[in-house]
């Protein structure tokens, strides 16, 4: 027989019990309540990570208030001070191909600024060659910039793309698509989220620089540089912190280009890329295939020629152009 005590000390414990389940934990109430709070939860996350995505987007365009001018201070110096007749290059290094050659895609002044400089300031030889190419709103600031800040020793030649003259849509098959209205309406039509209240899971690929061509130029390397043999492109949101001279050194195996694989991240694969609803897409590419960053690639534009990579990417475009997300096909789905 238990002792009075123990007995009553089971029966305070079996009222409280009770008192517990019929007032403060009823399981269906509880149930009800998590599932708030993890609903609740999840979209506060959802809501970090697309304003995240926005701010990111956002700082890598955001110029400092005291530079707002600068790139017009540029072209007023340029013209005023009559230096179109100028030149900042040896001729005769542009097409040496047993020189490092590096190109350059961009828009902005001072971030090819940062490229170029970092580059040779790391480089341990003076054979270093680079090719950038702007477009006609920037040409004269981004050429005055070089000539007045061209690092000693470093060969720079400023181009403008629409000086290009074999670019043009009546054969370009990405030029006549960047011009259709059903890519300018993905990026500029009202109905498409934008805000950041609204969200966009594609925001990084909603920039309309996807539509300028000084972005596709990218894809037409062995065009620009025909005499080349093997080219560093550099995309201009990089700081270079070591000599890159090995990379023209390294085997690329027959392939058209080396790069550093992103496979961590789930958007870096091609279902985030590419239009697998069409089944041309589907029948031909692994959505968990990886893709990886243009930051810095070495070219190989021998094998390119050879590969005719240039051509399967036009093949590529020609046969979704009637579909919205033909925009984020990039080429190196198809090395």
């Amino acid at each position: 027989m238990l002792p009075l005590s123990l007995s009553l000390s089971l029966s305070h414990m079996f009222s409280a019990l009770d008192r517990a389940k019929d007032q403060l934990y009823n399981c269906v109430v509880v149930g009800r309540k998590l599932r708030a709070m993890l609903q609740s939860t999840e979209e506060s996350i959802n809501a970090l990570k697309k304003k995240s995505a926005f701010l990111i987007q956002l700082a890598a365009k955001i110029v400092p208030k005291p530079l707002h001018c600068l790139p017009l201070q540029l072209t007023t110096d340029y013209f005023m001070q009559n230096h179109r007749n100028k030149e900042i290059v040896n001729i005769e290094k542009l097409e040496n191909p047993s020189l490092y050659h590096y190109a350059i895609f961009s828009d902005n002044v001072l971030a090819t600024s940062v490229v170029v400089n970092s580059t040779f300031l790391h480089a341990k030889e003076e054979k270093h060659v680079f090719h950038i190419v702007t477009d006609r709103l920037n040409f004269a600031a981004m050429k005055m910039w070089f000539l007045v800040n061209s690092p000693a020793g470093a060969t720079i030649q400023v181009e403008n793309i629409d000086d290009f003259k074999w670019l043009n849509s009546s054969y370009r098959s990405v030029l006549r698509q960047l011009e259709s209205a059903r890519i300018k309406e993905y990026y500029f039509k009202a109905k498409h989220p934008s805000s950041l209240s609204d969200g966009s899971d594609n925001l990084k690929y909603r920039n309309p620089k996807y539509l300028s061509m000084l972005y596709r130029l990218r894809f037409y390397r062995p065009e620009v540089y025909p005499k080349l043999e093997k080219i560093l492109f550099l995309d201009d949101d990089i700081v270079v912190r070591k000599d890159l001279t090995p990379l023209w050194s390294v085997d690329l195996h027959g392939m058209v280009n080396g790069a550093v694989e992103t496979c961590k991240e789930s958007f870096h694969r091609f279902d985030k890329y590419l239009n697998f609803s069409n089944p041309k897409i589907s029948e031909n590419f692994d959505p968990n295939a990886c893709g990886w960053a243009f930051g810095m690639n070495i070219f190989d534009l021998k094998e390119w020629k050879k590969r005719d990579t240039t051509g399967i990417y036009h093949h590529w475009q020609d046969m979704v152009r009637n579909y919205a997300s033909a925009h984020l096909i990039y080429l190196q789905s198809f090395y």
